[in-house]
């Protein structure tokens, strides 16, 4: 059986599909010429991270797929419902990621909240002969803890970002339309103990919020979960970190509410024009910027791999006893 992971699989995960006697390809196939490779190579499972679009007409175009695999969270890359209705079982991994997204999100309020990206970007040209400018400049930072941490989404990572904004002494209050928790547990050496959470309205949040974290699908109706209204309604010198979706944030009213001084500085790891953000984000002195690498690392990548081998394996012993 034929898999072909399309934005590259780890390679302990294509080592134990390979055990499993799986023929496995890594190489990437650009996207207007999938369709081709897939007929030709014969591919029973097609599995993709973000980069890859699995849209009806590359179904349609590729009768042979039989599993549609997802190496992340998300599945706005994928029409799942049309697949579903072509027969055709579509998997994710929405366990995997969730710590190494969590550990972005205080990465880049850590930096934040001390200007440091910033700095970073000033210090190479200005470092030997502005030092003292650049110290004062910079001098006045601020600390997470004690302050309150919004968290727009509380599903696996949210609840992850939570963890570590309370073992970093902050608050933290939350609103989800679905998920509800009155505690997090969180970790700390060998014991775990109930961290109270708070769940509030968005107008609530917004107010209360020293930072805010998005964790939140694609809208259905396309709409920004931070637009021009939200933001007019958040607390003065709040700072906001998106991993979430390009589409959660209006970048429009996001530029506006930092000219403004309402909003003193975000961070984004995911844009609406993706993989060419617009200029004017990416020279905003105010915005922490990272590319889309929220779930990019080692620990990840390897849950990922695993997760999707245990789907693939589990599905196929489906489809023999079937």
């Amino acid at each position: 059986m034929r898999v072909h992971a399309n934005d590259g699989l780890s390679a302990q995960a294509k080592a134990s599909l390979t055990e499993q006697d799986f023929k496995v390809t890594t190489d990437h196939v650009p996207q207007d010429h999938l369709a081709d490779f897939i007929n030709k190579e014969r591919i029973d499972v097609l599995l993709v991270r973000s980069a890859t679009k699995v849209r009806r007409e590359l179904i349609d175009a590729c009768p042979g797929i039989k599993l549609i695999g997802r190496g992340g969270v998300g599945l706005d890359n994928i029409d799942v419902v049309y697949a579903k209705q072509k027969g055709i079982p579509v998997v994710n991994t929405p366990a995997s990621s969730s710590i190494s997204v969590a550990e972005l999100v205080i990465a880049h309020l850590f930096g934040l909240m001390r200007s440091l990206h910033k700095a970073n970007r000033r210090m190479p040209g200005e470092g030997r002969t502005h030092f003292k400018e650049l110290k004062k400049e910079y001098e006045k930072g601020f600390e997470l803890r004690g302050k309150t941490l919004g968290v727009i989404g509380f599903g696996r990572i949210g609840q992850w970002v939570a963890k570590y904004a309370l073992g970093c002494g902050m608050n933290v209050v939350y609103t989800d339309n679905h998920a509800t928790a009155e505690a997090i547990e969180v970790t700390i050496g060998p014991h775990t103990v109930r961290v109270p959470v708070k769940m509030v309205t968005m107008d609530e949040l917004l107010a209360q919020s020293d930072a805010i974290s998005l964790h939140v699908p694609s809208q259905k109706d396309g709409k920004a979960v931070l637009g021009t209204s939200e933001l007019k309604k958040v607390k003065a010198g709040v700072v906001i970190v998106n991993t979430a979706r390009g589409g959660s944030i209006d970048e429009d009213a996001l530029l506006m509410a930092i000219k403004e001084g309402r909003v003193r500085g975000a961070a984004l790891d995911v844009f609406t024009n993706e993989p060419e953000p617009r200029a004017d984000l990416l020279n905003e002195p105010n915005l922490s910027l990272s590319p889309h690498i929220g779930a990019a690392t080692a620990e990840a990548q390897g849950r990922v791999g695993d997760e999707l081998v245990d789907r693939i394996v589990a599905w196929r012993s489906s489809a023999v006893v079937s």
